[in-house]
């Protein structure tokens, strides 16, 4: 986690009353040299940006949005919603996806994208 990372959480925390942070399943982290969830999460939680923060289901995202029922789910600027399943879940829980922007240090100069799913 670096510091953009962090900016972009803390983008993230002032879309809600809570911000709940949801890791990657190292079964669907398939990035390059990838951290083991654990060690994410235990430098997630030391960064104390996040209300919450968890790792993601082996079974997919879909469950856990399902048990957490976000008003708004926010993914890094790259990210998307990775199946039907969870595009599925944010039609069914009305839930609102914004993309971060990205640009350490120029939050300001950046708006968040609304998805209309």
């Amino acid at each position: 986690m670096h510091k953009a990372h962090v900016r972009m959480l803390r983008w993230a925390r002032g879309l809600g009353d809570r911000l709940v942070v949801v890791l990657a399943h190292d079964a669907h982290n398939r990035k390059p040299n990838a951290v083991p969830g654990a060690l994410r999460l235990s430098r997630l939680r030391r960064a104390a940006v996040a209300d919450s923060a968890r790792l993601g289901d082996k079974g997919g995202f879909a469950a856990v949005l399902r048990r957490v029922k976000p008003a708004v789910l926010a993914l890094g600027y790259d990210q998307r919603l990775p199946d039907d399943e969870t595009h599925a879940a944010v039609r069914e829980l009305g839930i609102r996806v914004v993309s971060l922007p990205w640009g350490p240090g120029k939050e300001e100069h950046h708006a968040c994208r609304c998805h209309p799913f």
